[in-house]
């Protein structure tokens, strides 16, 4: 057995009637489409129903698989500790997927474990779930998985991961992706609003109406944080494990009267159909953009790329090449060496002043440093070169100013400092849309307290792409 269908839901604990006391009746047509869901799933009766939530334990680098036996929780925290859930887990089904990972080099498993208790995102869809089973049928068991902060890549991965460990134990399974859209749909809204927000509702119900699962992992990570969706990833996991199947898909409904998103849509896989290995052909078209743009690269860039590659590869610091620009070889300055894997930071290191004798051995250098020394990731490894996009940044001279409205987040990079600690952070970045937020991050940073003292500067780049 496989993978006989998937379901796309949201969790607003208000839709629960003893959560939401009667201001359930502003999503019934939410109520509606998941009713009819439940009683899909009902009828499918599976054996195993995993659940992707963006509320269990979740890792920047890991996807964490729930361990044990069993599991409970409750809508305590929502004022309604009466709903209870206990629910057995399908724990070879879940140590099968483990043992996969382990086997693939997949950064996924059970452990990590930081509560063991049922999360709403997983409570609410087990709540109509359960309903629509009633008292007398034996329940599913269920495998509980969270996200984590790797590329969409890679949660696509995970669902072909996880389909794979489906067929191995012969498993009679369907997926439940948990996941609000957007936060931010109306300015009344718990989040406020942003344009994001209202276009990434109708893409990800266009893209899940149709099924067309390849444009999932063309949306941008900036656009979806500026969007603040909370299930992508989960539908993205999902749809990782219909890879290469025909998909039929039916969008049953989309509602933001709250401000915050909620779509629902059935997915039924119908035989195997060779142009739907979405990831092959997303991964094929990346590497020929890579190609491009590092043919396209300018001389910084290709030294830096060069310094990296001959550390990673022969392990040594590479010595300057002969063919330089002059002005590489006679100019003095900071520089930063920034890396992109997917669309997210791989790494990046640079210096503020110059510590070198030119900027090309600066560059040599921070290249070496942002692919290897970056403490807030592993070091990059020989598999990943050629997914990798690398920027340059060299520094103009800094100078002192009094205000943040001196700062235009565009144009010029801003370094903090109080005493020995100094933060800074290079312009134009995604992300990062006003001085406010440029100085904050740039104070945490260095590990300034916002209420201390502290001096600023300011500085312009030359960006090399």
């Amino acid at each position: 057995m496989s993978v006989i269908a998937a379901f796309m839901v949201p969790h607003p604990p208000m839709i629960v009637p003893r959560i939401g006391r009667g201001s359930e009746e502003q999503i019934a047509k939410t109520v509606r489409s998941y009713k009819r869901v439940a009683e899909e799933i009902a009828y499918l009766s599976p054996e195993t129903i995993i659940i992707l939530s963006p509320h269990s334990v979740m890792y920047s680098d890991y996807f964490h698989i729930s361990p044990g036996k069993r599991a409970k929780g409750s809508f305590a925290m929502f004022r309604a500790p009466e709903v209870r859930f206990d629910e057995e887990y399908d724990t070879e089904l879940a140590d099968r997927i483990s043992l996969l990972a382990q086997e693939r080099d997949f950064p996924a498993g059970e452990k990590g474990e930081r509560d063991a208790a049922l999360d709403h995102g997983t409570m609410v869809p087990l709540w109509f779930i359960r309903g629509a089973y009633g008292k007398d049928r034996a329940a599913s068991r269920i495998v509980r998985i969270g996200l984590s902060g790797l590329s969409l890549n890679d949660h696509y991965s995970f669902g072909m991961l996880i389909r794979d460990a489906v067929e191995d134990v012969g498993r009679k399974t369907v997926i439940v992706a948990s996941g609000d859209l957007s936060h931010k749909l109306k300015e009344y809204g718990p989040y406020g609003f942003a344009p994001e927000g209202p276009e990434y509702d109708r893409r990800i119900m266009e893209v899940c109406g149709r099924a067309y699962f390849g444009e999932l992992l063309d949306f941008d990570e900036v656009f979806l944080e500026k969007a603040a969706e909370c299930g992508h990833r989960s539908f993205v996991i999902m749809a990782g494990t219909m890879d290469g199947k025909k998909v039929r898909a039916e969008a049953l409904s989309h509602q933001d009267v709250t401000g915050v998103g909620y779509g629902i849509c059935t997915f039924y896989p119908d035989g195997e159909d060779a142009g739907r290995h979405f990831l092959d052909r997303h991964l094929e078209q990346l590497k020929q953009q890579l190609r491009r743009k590092e043919q396209q690269s300018d001389p910084y860039v290709r030294l830096a790329r060069q310094s990296l590659e001959t550390w990673i590869l022969e392990g040594r610091r590479m010595k300057l090449p002969k063919g330089l620009p002059e002005e590489m070889l006679k100019m003095r300055a900071g520089a930063f060496v920034s890396i992109h894997k997917f669309g997210k930071l791989r790494g990046c290191i640079g210096t503020i002043e110059p510590v070198t004798d030119c900027v090309a051995d600066e560059i040599i250098r921070n290249a070496v440093s942002a692919s290897t020394q970056d403490p807030r990731f592993d070091p990059i490894t020989k598999e990943e070169l050629e997914w990798l996009e690398i920027n340059v940044d060299v520094l103009g001279k800094a100078e002192k100013i009094s205000s943040v409205t001196q700062l235009d987040v565009r144009r010029y990079g801003v370094i903090v400092s109080a005493g020995y600690r100094r933060g800074l952070l290079l312009p134009d970045l995604d992300g990062v849309d006003t001085p406010a937020q440029q100085v904050s991050i740039a104070l945490q940073k260095a590990g300034i307290r916002e209420e201390e003292p502290y001096q600023m500067e300011r500085f312009e780049v030359i960006r090399h792409r």
